[in-house]
């Protein structure tokens, strides 16, 4: 539990159904942030710090020590809020599946220096813990079958660690994989990735990737058309248990 959040609320004689009102959040959300792993967004961080008069780091210390790019934390505090995760990859593993080793191959590939790529690797792999937590978010990713057959790396070892890696989520039951296979025709998915969190409130948020700085979309008009694009990209992708079997036969061609 986080103690330090317990000892400020119970100081300040705030429960979790005042604090919520306060900071305008569902009760159930504000309960939660007492619970090892629940960071709150950032502006609902500095509210709560405000209304118990205490500094971020009193009540959320890994705050300090977070080693995602600065624009990427947002997302990390919606991923480790969300109920659901709705995922579509076009290239790449999804990053909360990857290993360290594919992770450290997909961020080698650009100009950061070696500690810089250990540190984004370690980054990216840290924010998996969400999906073993109790109460964490189920994860729907759907994969284009194009990520399984194309190399990542030098060795044919890390793919097929990699995909033993994403066989053993996917068999997991807060995981959900579906695969998009070869002959499916043009489809929406080939304008690229995104994921649709979907919050305790009720409300989305999405993340929309792209060469430069990823986008974070919270406006109904944007949803709405990604929904649109989810639901027919689902409508190419094989079901789960057939989804299982491509991935196991994809996994053994590494091996």
């Amino acid at each position: 539990m986080n103690q330090g959040l317990i000892a400020a609320m119970a100081e300040a004689g705030v429960t979790a159904e005042s604090l919520a009102g306060q900071v305008g959040v569902d009760p159930k959300t504000a309960a939660r942030w007492a619970n090892p792993g629940r960071t709150p967004r950032s502006r609902h961080r500095a509210d709560v710090a405000r209304v118990l008069s205490r500094d971020v780091a009193d009540l959320w210390p890994e705050v300090m020590t977070r080693r995602e790019p600065v624009w990427f934390r947002p997302w990390v505090d919606i991923e480790r809020e969300a109920v659901t995760l709705r995922a579509f990859q076009l290239a790449w593993i999804p990053g909360l599946l990857q290993t360290e080793a594919y992770a450290r191959a997909t961020l080698a590939g650009g100009v950061l220096a070696a500690d810089k790529v250990a540190e984004l690797a370690e980054a990216r792999v840290s924010r998996q813990s969400i999906l073993t937590r109790d109460g964490g978010p189920l994860l729907v990713a759907v994969l284009d079958a194009g990520v399984l057959s194309r190399r990542v790396g030098d060795d044919r070892a890390l793919m097929a660690a990699q995909l033993a890696h994403l066989l053993a989520y996917a068999e997991r039951g807060t995981v959900q994989l579906h695969i998009v296979p070869a002959d499916a025709p043009s489809y929406p998915g080939l304008d690229g990735p995104f994921t649709i969190a979907d919050m305790p409130d009720g409300t989305r948020v999405a993340h929309v990737d792209s060469p430069a700085r990823a986008q974070i979309l919270d406006q109904p008009a944007d949803l709405v058309t990604l929904e649109r694009r989810w639901e027919r990209i689902r409508g190419e992708a094989l079901p789960r248990g057939r989804s299982l079997e491509f991935l196991r036969e994809a996994a053994a061609s590494w091996t």
